[in-house]
């Protein structure tokens, strides 16, 4: 399955996807398949101010938990409470209704040094 190409992809699985000032983040497909069934998602609340490169929260799977790292700063605008009350969502929907955190910033040039989709999908091909 060949990622969005609407979006940025880091090397940890994560995509960042630009709407004016917010930037929703999410994992990708191979970061899903990865980890298998998600069983908790935990995202930082709104109003948190995050540095870029900090964890803007984490998903447990049976398999492991694992961070999940803004490429931006800024302020946390918005935390998806649909995959809270059902992680499985991320799993059926990781480009879409299983998005994780939407983070408000004045600056999007760090996710210009971050993959695009056809670069991703090559790296885990």
């Amino acid at each position: 399955m060949s990622s969005p190409a609407d979006r940025r992809y880091s090397e940890s699985h994560e995509w960042f996807l630009v709407e004016g000032d917010l930037v929703t983040i999410g994992i990708t497909t191979h970061a899903t398949d990865a980890l298998t069934d998600i069983t908790y998602v935990e995202m930082k609340s709104a109003g948190a101010t995050l540095a870029a490169g900090d964890s803007a929260g984490e998903v447990e799977s049976v398999k492991t938990t694992s961070d999940i790292y803004t490429a931006v700063a800024g302020e946390v605008a918005e935390a998806n409470t649909a995959v809270v009350d059902d992680p499985s969502l991320v799993n059926s929907d990781p480009f879409g209704e299983g998005w994780l955190v939407r983070i408000k910033t004045a600056d999007t040039t760090p996710l210009e040094s971050l993959m695009d989709a056809a670069a991703y999908d090559q790296m885990n091909g």
